[in-house]
C-alpha cells in the first residue's frame, strides 16, 4: 500500500538527476525537510511546472519512502517572491534562510519555523523594511526550535537573573548567550555586549523584527557566530548578509 503524504513546502534546493528528473529538497510544514525525486521535472511541459523553482512555495503530494528519496507525484504553486530576483541583497537574505533550512534533519517538522521563514521571506520582499532585523528575528527562531537558543534574561554561566534596568557589564557567548559581570572572567569565547544590543535581541526574541541602526554590526556579530558555533561552519550564505564577503 502506497503511504501517500500531502504537505505545503518551500523549496530549498534543487538538483539534477537525470536528463529529465530533478531532486528537489523542500521544507514542509507538516514534516520538515523532504528530500524526494520528481520524475519528468526537468520537462518543459510536466505536471510540477515551475513550482519547484528555489523558494517557491507549492503544495505537493507524495510518496513517503521507508529508505531513500521520496518520490514527488503533484506540485502546485502556491506562493512566489518575484520581489528578490530584482533585489540582490533580498535574494541572498533568501538563500541564507533556505541554508539554514536545509542544515536541519530530515522529517523534523517545525511548524513554527516553517512559518517564520515564510514571514521573513515575505518581509525582505519589500524595500522599505528592515532585512537585517528580518534575518535576526529568523535566526533567534530557528536557534530556539533546534534548543539552541541564547539566554537572553539570566547569566548563561551561573543563571543569576539579569535585570534589564540594572547596569551591567556584560559579554556573549556564542555557546549560551549573555553572561553577567561576574562569570566573564570564567567564560570562555564570549564578547562584549553593550546595553542596547542586549536590549535589541531581547525585542527580536519577542517577536519584533527591527534593529536599530546603532546597534546592527553588533547583534549581527553576535547571532553570526551563535550559527556557526551550532553548525559548526560558518554558513556559505553569512558574509553576503553581514557584508564581509564570501
Amino acid at each position: 500500500m502506497l503511504n501517500l503524504e500531502r504537505a505545503t513546502g518551500l523549496v530549498i534546493r534543487g538538483t539534477d538527476f537525470s536528463e529529465t528528473s530533478r531532486i528537489s529538497t523542500l521544507w514542509t510544514r507538516e514534516f520538515g525537510k523532504i528530500r524526494a525525486l520528481a520524475k519528468g521535472g526537468r520537462r518543459l511541459r510536466s505536471n510540477f511546472d515551475s513550482a519547484f523553482d528555489l523558494l517557491n512555495v507549492c503544495q505537493v503530494v507524495f510518496i513517503r519512502k521507508s529508505s531513500g528519496l521520496d518520490l514527488l507525484t503533484e506540485a502546485r504553486l502556491e506562493e512566489r517572491f518575484p520581489e528578490l530576483r530584482t533585489d540582490l541583497h533580498a535574494l541572498y537574505a533568501g538563500y541564507y534562510v533556505a541554508e539554514l533550512l536545509d542544515a536541519t534533519q530530515d522529517y523534523d517538522p517545525h511548524p513554527r519555523l516553517y512559518d517564520a521563514a515564510l514571514a521573513m521571506l515575505r518581509t525582505i520582499a519589500e524595500p522599505e523594511r528592515d532585512r537585517l532585523g528580518a534575518v535576526s528575528a529568523f535566526e533567534l527562531v530557528w536557534l530556539r526550535e533546534l534548543g539552541y537558543s541564547p539566554r537572553l534574561t539570566a547569566c548563561a554561566a551561573c543563571d543569576r537573573d539579569l535585570l534589564p534596568e540594572a547596569q551591567h557589564r556584560l559579554g556573549f557567548s556564542p555557546a549560551g548567550g549573555v553572561v553577567c559581570e561576574s562569570c566573564l572572567g570564567t567564560t570562555r569565547d564570549h564578547r562584549p555586549l553593550s546595553g542596547a544590543a542586549w536590549a535589541a535581541l531581547r525585542d527580536l526574541n519577542e517577536g519584533r523584527s527591527e534593529l536599530p541602526s546603532g546597534v546592527r554590526r553588533e547583534v549581527r556579530g553576535h547571532l553570526s557566530q551563535t550559527v556557526s558555533f551550532v553548525l559548526g561552519r560558518r554558513p556559505r550564505l553569512a558574509g553576503y548578509i553581514d557584508g564581509t564577503g564570501p
